[in-house]
């Protein structure tokens, strides 16, 4: 493959970002959103023709004569090299999930570019303050994510990892005179970084015992330092386990270092996907731009945890301890986090709660992957679930925006009716909520199938835990739609100023992606994007694939307790009605946890206000301020007072030094006298 087109996949955003941010103000607000969009657009084009020329070129570099699809490095250079074996390069390596990824993250960046220009302006045509500095950081967040997925190694991606993590930053905090805005960014970034020093920590134990970072190396040809075989090309992780076996990593408290490796690494996974209890960032992110929402927490941010599970899937097949530690957070985390969005009134903190929920299940998905179970499905489906979860979440996050930049509160209770006033975000809001309800043929059935296919194949247990969480998916969302769209008549204040549908630079991208939502089930995922590149079903890929493919037991289950919840959900919210205050005054301590988190934030407050600040900090500042700057302050005051006591030795008058010099030469005489007697 030419080299150009992937190396402009970089080079443009990271143009565009240094553009506007050092030119911006100087252009106006349309031509620094002009080029901003047009530069995204270029980056979709030339993702797309990179991606499809992967998935269906057939060229040998790409894809074997057994239909196996190979890692291929278009290139990569040295950054950084410690020894021959330990070496930092910067690349572009694609496979099925990087080039999965390249559309992903164009498609969803251009819609929110192309979103934006009608978002961030009012009614009456004035943009917002720092508009050119918006477009800037969305350039930087894009190109970041971008460097992340088609990273040739695991410290190329770490490196971008924290450039996302700079970005997100940036814009939650956009609007930095506001200070809920610029505690949500702090709350972020400082939680992320918690969790990245376990994956920092994680990366030095994995390449000192590998002695390589490279993803070809880690995920296909054990090294020395696993198994003394350096130059054996193996394709399968059940190979790469024997001869794991056949020389062990050492233990520490009764797991071995691998182990230890992975499950640190994992822990960066936990932070940037907001999985529990790294979670308590997601939800006050909020306080971005809506679009900034589709963008970084709904789409592509989130689910960098996920990327880099996946992307090491053969070392966690290893370790299945690993893998089981992901199952157990993934879970815990799905089901506290649709129970929580079933009593959240902020649209968009809803929304959030279901992306925490929805990266779970994918977590989930590839946590139960197991290759003697219909060839690894679980790895496949989370990958599915990725790429289907990012249209039809950023179609309900941009929704949210058409509402609240229609409303101007991102209450429920100041919406209602809009049904009639708002016809277009009504239909797209609908559909993304059926998608992500499972409801069959929109797209988010045909993934969250065949993740609960999986977790039946893993564990009975885990399949009615996650069919559980599905149910109450479908619940929270359509109770949120009704309580929107329907409930009650809304009540228009001002007849010339009713809610209406947003301009077309914000109703095209939710009508492209409510397509997308419609269509993204039926791509035949099974023979593009496996866990060892083979495609996991017989035959030819068709429009009907996954249709042919249905495991119809759970796929039948699955459809019925999404129905019933959707009529659950119909029966309390389509029309006012004492039901939710009943059932509310039922249970009103559940009710009361949910809403406030489970008291998570409190939790926190708790942990490190009153015991990291108060218990361990308090002590150690007054250690520091009265007994090492006592000590220093001391030392400072007797040589202060001794230089004072002496400073008339050097007073600079000829008098006081003749009659030292006198002194002191008597008493020289005076000694040698004494000692002669």
């Amino acid at each position: 493959m030419d080299i150009t087109l992937p190396l402009l996949i970089l080079v443009i955003p990271l143009f565009m970002f240094l553009l506007l941010g050092l030119c911006g103000m100087k252009m106006s607000h349309r031509l620094a959103g002009t080029l901003g969009t047009l530069g995204m657009g270029t980056v979709l084009v030339l993702s797309y023709i990179t991606a499809l020329t992967y998935f269906y070129s057939g060229a040998p570099e790409f894809i074997t004569q057994a239909g196996e699809r190979l890692q291929y490095t278009v290139f990569n250079v040295t950054w950084l090299q410690f020894t021959d074996s330990l070496v930092i390069r910067l690349g572009f390596l694609l496979d099925p999930i990087s080039a999965m990824m390249l559309i992903v993250i164009p498609t969803i960046s251009f819609m929110v570019h192309l979103y934006s220009l009608g978002y961030m302006r009012d009614h009456h045509g004035v943009y917002e303050h720092g508009f050119q500095r918006f477009y800037a950081f969305l350039s930087l967040f894009s190109f970041s994510m971008l460097g992340l997925v088609v990273a040739t190694n695991i410290f190329q991606m770490y490196i971008f990892w924290e450039l996302v993590g700079a970005s997100s930053y940036l814009l939650i905090g956009f609007y930095y005179k506001k200070p809920s805005a610029v505690s949500a960014s702090k709350k972020a970034f400082i939680v992320t970084r918690f969790a990245d020093l376990g994956f920092l920590i994680g990366i030095l134990i994995l390449s000192f015992y590998t002695g390589t970072f490279n993803f070809a190396d880690l995920t296909s040809a054990p090294v020395d330092g696993i198994a003394n075989v350096s130059q054996v090309s193996l394709t399968t992780a059940e190979g790469i386990k024997a001869m794991f076996t056949n020389s062990p990593a050492p233990m520490f408290m009764g797991a071995s270092v691998m182990t230890w490796a992975l499950v640190l690494i994992f822990m960066g996974g936990m932070g940037k996907s907001a999985m529990m209890p790294l979670h308590i960032w997601l939800p006050d992110a909020m306080e971005g731009p809506t679009p900034v929402s589709a963008l970084i927490h709904a789409a592509t941010m989130v689910v960098a945890g996920v990327y880099l599970v996946a992307r090491l899937f053969p070392l966690y097949l290893m370790e299945t301890a690993a893998l089981d530690i992901i199952v157990v957070v993934g879970a815990l985390t799905a089901f506290y986090a649709a129970m929580v969005a079933c009593t959240q009134i902020d649209i968009k903190r809803v929304l959030a709660f279901s992306t925490i929920s929805q990266i779970a299940f994918m977590m989930v998905s590839l946590g139960v992957a197991r290759p003697e179970f219909h060839h690894g499905l679980g790895y496949m489906a989370g990958m599915f679930h990725l790429f289907t979860h990012a249209m039809f979440k950023a179609l309900l996050f941009l929704c949210a925006g058409a509402l609240i930049h229609a409303i101007g509160s991102n209450d429920y209770t100041a919406m209602h009716g809009l049904r009639k006033y708002m016809p277009i975000t009504h239909i797209t809001f609908l559909i993304g909520c059926l998608a992500i309800a499972g409801i069959i043929p929109f797209a988010g059935f045909f993934s969250k199938d065949e993740i609960l296919t999986a977790c039946f194949g893993h564990s009975i247990v885990w399949y009615i835990w996650m069919s559980l969480v599905a149910g109450l998916t479908a619940f929270y969302m359509f109770r949120l739609y009704y309580l929107i769209f329907w409930w009650k008549e809304h009540k228009v204040h001002d007849p010339h100023h009713a809610p209406h549908d947003q301009p077309w630079t914000m109703t095209l991208p939710l009508v492209i992606l409510a397509a997308i939502s419609c269509v993204a089930g039926f791509v035949p995922f099974g023979f593009l994007v496996t866990w060892n590149g083979k495609p996991m079903f017989e035959g030819h890929a068709s429009f009907f694939t996954n249709l042919e493919h249905l495991d119809w037991s759970v796929a039948g289950i699955s459809l019925a307790v999404a129905i019933i919840a959707i009529l659950i959900a119909t029966a309390m919210y389509k029309k006012e009605n004492p039901l939710p205050e009943k059932m509310r005054n039922a249970l009103p301590r559940l009710w009361d946890w949910c809403y406030h988190r489970f008291y998570w934030d409190e939790l926190y407050q708790f942990i490190t206000h009153k015991i990291i600040f108060g218990c361990i900090c308090k002590p150690i500042a007054w250690f520091d301020r009265h007994i090492i700057d006592g000590a220093m302050d001391g030392l400072a005051y007797v040589t202060n007072k001794a230089s004072v006591a002496i400073k008339g030795f050097q007073s600079g008058k000829i008098q006081m030094y003749v009659w030292f010099y006198l002194a002191g030469a008597l008493l020289l005489g005076a000694i040698t006298v004494i000692c002669l007697i």
